[in-house]
């Protein structure tokens, strides 16, 4: 069967159980010939399937980011995608992609960011994600880290907690009392308890961390 009858729209599926099925399937016969198969479903098809393509093609990169790796420039053109399911999904995808391209995405930032910025809530979670990744390369730390406070200093506060979980690993000595800075800005903001107490918890952690 083609890759296109296996997908949940083509066989009068509502759920995404096919398309990750498919995805599974997909890496473990490595077969990029489906791959592209996906990417021409998301240019050319109904809405429905290319929901369908791009879920599967994200589910790909979850297990084998190898396979869609090439595909990084497409991704970032389908982030101007007037459609949310798509926006977000290629911000997924890309995420995902990043490691090994991360001169292609940092270059793409001003159109990520700007796409987060504008876009969902999961739209920028993953765009977050993308910053973090980029502040372990030496070359792009500095604009990275300093974009990633941004994000931190405008998210929603709810999201605030997980941002600052996920950049622990980025936090060093040079840059730790900007990021609490911000992070302790955000407190007030923030008013869930348990959320609140994420953050500070995060704080601690950066205060008490070891000097490098």
């Amino acid at each position: 069967m083609k890759t296109l009858d296996l997908l949940a729209t083509s066989l009068g599926r509502r759920d995404e159980v096919p398309n990750v099925e498919l995805a599974k399937e997909i890496v473990k016969k490595k077969d990029k010939k489906a791959v592209a198969e996906l990417i021409t479903i998301v240019q050319n098809e109904k809405k429905d399937l290319q929901h369908d393509a791009i879920k599967t093609l994200y589910e790909i990169a979850e297990r084998d980011a190898g396979l869609v790796s090439s595909h990084c420039r497409f991704f970032i053109t389908l982030l101007e995608s007037k459609s949310n399911r798509m926006q977000w999904g290629a911000m997924t995808a890309l995420e995902r992609v990043t490691p090994g391209n991360e001169k292609i995405v940092y270059a793409a930032l001003p159109k990520i960011i700007a796409i987060a910025d504008a876009g969902s809530v999961i739209t920028r979670d993953h765009a977050v994600n993308i910053l973090i990744m980029l502040c372990k390369v030496k070359a792009y730390q500095k604009n990275a880290f300093s974009l990633l406070l941004e994000q931190v200093l405008s998210s929603p506060p709810n999201q605030v907690p997980a941002y600052a979980e996920h950049a622990l690993p980025v936090i060093n000595e040079k840059n730790k009392k900007e990021f609490a800075r911000v992070l302790t800005s955000r407190l007030k903001d923030i008013e869930k308890e348990s959320k609140k107490k994420r953050v500070e918890n995060v704080l601690k952690k950066i205060s008490s961390s070891p000097k490098g």
